[in-house]
């Protein structure tokens, strides 16, 4: 369209022209130009940055002829230049492909090049700018809300197709292998002595079912963040219960895998210190501006100065496990315990 819209242009003032052969020559590497671009624009392989590049200098290069195709008297008259309108093209590629910047920048350089061969700046000049600054602004913001809203939608399509098919096998694995457990567990009980034992391992392995299968599905989004909540799920088990909000709690995902880190050390711990009765409790709380994740035990405790003598011994589990981590994530831990108090770590992490 903008091609054509310069062929008319050329057609009206050619006779007027100083050099006429080199406007119709202007034009016609306009057209091979405009039928290259077209070309490229259209396939995915031809959307590459030395295309939109190369546009512009063809673009500025042609304008630049203007000096030598027009008379003195036809730019005072404000005919326009020998590219017109088709001039708007690299700032609209250069928005598509690059966003807003890249395409305010492209329709920034093409007004200037449209000042250099006009030589005055008016009412005229100034309009040009901005309204192709802009359109390559407008231009480059939409393709890049487009390009953010298709990659969403994608994964919105993956995460529902993922959740129908966990559901699928939720019902599948409650209707067959989770039943089998509970009556391996019950009969288990029942019979007692070794059979006991069977028992209590079937329980175990049924608890961890249970929250396998209840546990969300894991998500990312484009930046690079994730959903704590799955990760601290699957440590639930007979003797760890897990509470977790029922909405997302969206973290970096390195941040996400630190915390969970954090967490199955503090368990770890517990197994290890606590006894074997011993339980645990962890609680996500999303406060908005930060997270909050508490690990608390039932167990004897820790002895006062017992954690400075397990460093000083070289056992650097909660230094560099637990308290290490907390502050490369610039976090803030707590710990209160004490004889027959249990065990409780409070990690606070800012957004």
């Amino acid at each position: 369209m903008t091609l054509l819209f310069a062929l008319g242009a050329v057609v009206i003032h050619r006779t007027g022209y100083e050099r006429p052969w080199l406007a119709w020559l202007a034009v016609a590497v306009m057209a091979a130009w405009s039928a290259f671009t077209i070309r490229a624009y259209s396939r995915e392989s031809g959307r590459r940055p030395w295309v939109v590049v190369a546009d512009l200098v063809v673009t500025c290069g042609l304008m630049s002829l203007s000096p030598l195709i027009l008379t003195d008297e036809q730019f005072l008259l404000n005919v326009p230049l020998v590219t017109t309108i088709w001039a708007c093209g690299p700032a609209v590629a250069a928005g598509a492909l690059g966003g807003q910047a890249a395409g305010a920048a492209s329709g920034f350089v093409v007004g200037f090049f449209t000042y250099l061969n006009r030589g005055l700046v008016g009412i005229d000049l100034v309009r040009d700018v901005v309204l192709l600054t802009g359109a390559g602004f407008v231009i480059g913001m939409a393709s890049s809300t487009a390009r953010r809203t298709s990659v969403r939608l994608a994964q919105a399509l993956r995460t529902e197709a993922a959740t129908a098919e966990r559901e699928r096998l939720a019902r599948s694995i409650h209707d067959g292998v989770l039943q089998v457990l509970a009556r391996v567990r019950k009969r288990g009980l029942e019979l007692g002595g070794e059979a006991a034992e069977l028992a209590e391992l079937a329980g175990e392995q049924e608890i961890a079912l249970r929250s396998l299968v209840a546990a969300a599905p894991s998500e990312s989004t484009l930046d690079g963040d994730a959903d704590l909540r799955p990760g601290l799920q699957l440590l639930a088990s007979p003797k760890v219960q897990v509470s977790t909000p029922a909405t997302q709690v969206m973290l970096p995902a390195g941040t996400a895998h630190e915390l969970i880190a954090v967490v199955r050390e503090a368990l770890s711990n517990v197994d290890k210190h606590a006894g074997p009765d011993a339980r645990a409790w962890v609680l996500l709380e999303d406060l908005g501006d930060e997270v909050v994740l508490s690990v608390r035990d039932d167990g004897p405790g820790i002895a006062e100065g017992r954690l400075a003598s397990a460093e000083a011994e070289g056992r650097m589990g909660v230094a560099q496990s637990i308290r290490g981590r907390v502050e490369a994530l610039r976090g803030t831990l707590e710990l209160q315990t004490g004889p027959g108090e249990g065990t409780e770590w409070e990690v606070r992490v800012y957004r």
